[in-house]
């Protein structure tokens, strides 16, 4: 699933910390955020984040709770997220996410291809998480384990569409 000619990777997200940003408890996390989001933006394939004037997206609100924390970029391909992702320097902030956030047990991150230079909105963060909580992975939302190659056409799924795999 190289490079998508005329598409960037979105993905998105979302975290419920167990206490306030500025408790004792998530302390580590905010120290961590801003070298973390400065490593993805010096990753190769690295387009865009979701971010305030703040520089980073902790005061991002959406999905009906203001508690949750939202992380969303594009980029240049699957290859060059993942590379991030599962980079040793994030893999080892993400090991240590159960200090710091509860459980989410439905889907909680999204993929989705979207025309190069696109920004997506939490809206269309919502859409996607949704659609891929409700229908599993398809070519509107998936995931690292179920990638699906870009296309021309974003339309959401409907029950009986053929490309929805089976669902």
């Amino acid at each position: 699933m190289s490079k998508a000619s005329g598409h960037h990777l979105a993905q998105v997200n979302i975290a419920l910390p167990q206490s306030p940003l500025d408790s004792a408890q998530l302390r580590d996390f905010v120290d961590l955020l801003e070298p973390i989001n400065l490593l993805a933006e010096a990753s190769p394939g690295f387009v865009w984040r979701l971010q305030t004037e703040d520089g980073d997206a902790t005061a991002v609100r959406g999905f009906d709770d203001d508690r949750l924390i939202i992380n969303m970029s594009t980029w240049e391909s699957l290859e060059a997220l993942a590379g991030f992702v599962y980079g040793a320097q994030h893999a080892a902030v993400m090991r240590r996410r159960r200090e710091w956030f509860t459980p989410i047990r439905a889907a909680y991150t999204a993929l989705w291809w979207v025309p190069a230079g696109a920004r997506p909105t939490v809206a269309d963060a919502e859409e996607r998480v949704a659609a891929l909580r409700i229908l599993g992975p398809t070519p509107y939302a998936f995931t690292f384990q179920r990638p699906f190659a870009a296309t021309d056409s974003d339309v959401a799924p409907q029950p009986g569409d053929d490309w929805l795999c089976g669902v």
